[in-house]
Order: structure tokens, then C-alpha cells, then sequence
């Protein structure tokens, strides 16, 4: 009996190498979730890669007990079935990602998963400050709202995290206030030493009750967050709505963008500073005052710069 079995496995592997040379391209096939060996099979015939008996043969006789595993796999020119076999059983699938940067607002993140065709379904544009900016791997075929899902458990987690150590200096009193003070803080300094100094800036200006003068909140209710493409009209720094923070007092009413894990930890956490005003110094930075004089002079060097260099009369 075991002889019998020895000369057919024997048989078996030499039929196999006689009627399979390998894949004949490149190809990528996507082994979805719960698939079995034979489905497998079926999926890498239909790609035109090896035959589906030969692939459940290898599995049968020769390859290991490990499962194979779902996910988006290469397939090089030249792999036998037992190659393939053994790659689907590594789990190594191809990596691609859709990359939120900090500060996307949730319209142009709705923009950027429409735009990927390798995703699928619709969606609706997701609720401002919900998801966490960072790089998500997903696979061809896989739901937008899937990706979606991901996106929404790692805010949540992020934001979990950082609210249990959150100073008592922060003037945020809840999840909605955090996020849209650090959304704030996210569009009006992209240098990472001076979020938490930002941060103090905006609580500060809250504690006294300052308005908080901030251009992006102008913006938003324009264009949704995307860039304006224009200089701010007098009429619209003047607009009176639930965002515009030049003609209300306090916090807007909501996010206007999807802010990352280092502004909402300034937003918790802001830096323990007497300034109550700051202005672009051309760098990318910020020069930072306690008192309007002190502002007015850091604004006439900007003014100043600017004309050095062109933008201004």
C-alpha cells in the first residue's frame, strides 16, 4: 500500500512537471477572504496562470498544511504551482496604499478614494475630523467603505489615547472641540515645534475671550477646505457663520480638516505661554507676541519682507 501511494505521488510529480512549465506571465490575482484551495485554483486558471487540477494536486500531495491566506498576490513569469502555493501560504501580498496627509479636509479625502479605481462601491464624503491622516494598505477589489472603516478605528484609537493624557491647560472640553482646535492648529503651522506653541496661542485667546482670527476657518465654508486659490475678500473675512472665527468669538462649531495625532496632542497639551498673537516670518514659521504692539511691529517686518520680494507694493 505504501509502495502503491510512493508510485503515485511518484507518477504524479513527473505528470506534473511534464504538463506545467510554470506561469507564462506576470500577473496579479486577488485570493479573496475564506477562498478555498480549489477556488484558488479556479482564480489562477481564469488569470491564465496554471491549471486549476494542477493547483489542487500540489496542494494535495506535496504542499505544507498552512492555509492559504486572502490578499492581492504578484505572480512572476516562471512559478510553478508549488511556487504559488507557498507564496499564497506566506501571507506576502502586494502592498498598496492610499496616503491621507495631515491637514486633507474630508472632501478631498472623499476625492482621493473615489479617484482609486482599484477600490470599489460608493461612499458618502465622511464627517470632518473623523479619520486619522496616515498611509492605509488596502487590496484590489476591496470596498471603499472597508478602507473607510480603518481609517475611522485608527482616529479613534489615536484620539482614545491621547484624551486619557490630556493637561488640564487644554480648553477642550470634549472629543468635537479637541479635534476642531487641533484641525485649526493643523492648517495654520506646518512646523512641527510650533504646534504646541499655536496651541497655546488659540487656548489663550480662548481662556480671555479673543476671537481667534484664524484664516482657515474663513475658507472653509467656502470651499469645503479646499485651497481658495485666491487672496480672502473683505466681505468673506466679515461673513458671519458657524466657522469664520474673525466675526464670532470661541471655537467654530466643527473640524475643518482631518488634523493628525501631533496637533491633537497640542490641541491637549497646549505649551504654557503668555502669547496672544503670531505672524508668518517667511520661513514657514511663526514670530509669537504678548502684546498688540509687539504684533503690529513683527506684521510690518512681514509686510516689509513681502515687499522685499516682490509680493506686495
Amino acid at each position: 500500500m505504501h509502495l502503491f501511494r510512493w508510485l503515485t505521488i511518484v507518477i504524479l510529480a513527473l505528470s506534473l512537471a511534464a504538463c506545467s512549465g510554470g506561469a507564462p506571465k506576470d500577473a496579479e490575482v486577488v485570493i479573496p477572504q475564506g477562498a478555498s484551495i480549489a477556488r484558488a485554483g479556479e482564480i489562477l486558471e481564469e488569470a491564465g496562470i496554471v491549471s486549476a487540477a494542477d493547483f489542487r494536486n500540489e496542494a494535495r500531495f506535496f504542499g505544507s498544511s498552512d492555509p492559504i491566506k486572502p490578499g492581492e498576490y504578484r505572480i512572476e513569469k516562471g512559478m510553478d504551482a508549488g511556487d504559488i502555493l507557498k507564496l499564497f501560504q506566506s501571507g506576502k501580498t502586494i502592498q498598496r496604499l492610499v496616503m491621507i496627509p495631515e491637514g486633507m479636509p474630508s472632501i478631498m479625502v472623499w476625492d482621493r478614494l473615489m479617484a482609486e479605481k482599484r477600490l470599489t462601491g460608493e461612499i458618502p464624503v465622511l464627517a470632518e475630523g473623523s479619520i486619522l491622516p496616515d498611509s492605509y494598505a488596502f487590496t484590489t477589489g476591496e470596498s471603499r467603505a472597508a478602507v473607510v472603516k480603518r481609517m475611522q478605528a485608527a482616529m479613534d484609537k489615536a484620539f482614545d489615547e491621547l484624551w486619557k493624557k490630556r493637561s488640564p491647560r487644554s480648553a477642550a472640553r470634549d472629543r468635537n472641540e479637541a479635534i476642531t482646535l487641533a484641525s485649526i492648529i493643523e492648517k495654520e503651522t506646518g512646523v512641527a515645534a510650533e504646534r504646541r506653541t499655536v496651541a497655546g496661542v488659540y487656548t489663550n485667546r480662548l481662556g480671555v475671550g479673543m476671537k481667534l482670527q484664524a484664516d482657515p476657518t474663513i475658507i472653509y465654508p467656502i470651499t469645503r477646505g479646499k485651497p481658495l486659490g485666491r487672496r480672502i475678500l473683505r466681505s468673506e473675512i466679515q461673513a458671519v457663520n458657524d466657522y469664520n472665527t474673525y466675526a464670532m468669538t470661541g471655537l467654530p462649531k466643527g473640524p475643518i480638516a482631518n488634523p493628525g495625532k501631533a496637533s491633537i496632542a497640542a490641541a491637549l497639551d497646549p505649551e504654557a505661554n503668555d502669547y496672544l498673537f503670531f505672524v508668518a516670518k517667511g520661513d514657514g514659521g511663526h514670530i509669537f507676541a504678548r502684546t498688540l504692539s509687539e504684533h503690529n511691529a513683527n506684521v510690518q517686518k512681514w509686510y516689509q519682507l513681502r515687499r522685499d520680494r516682490g509680493e506686495m507694493e
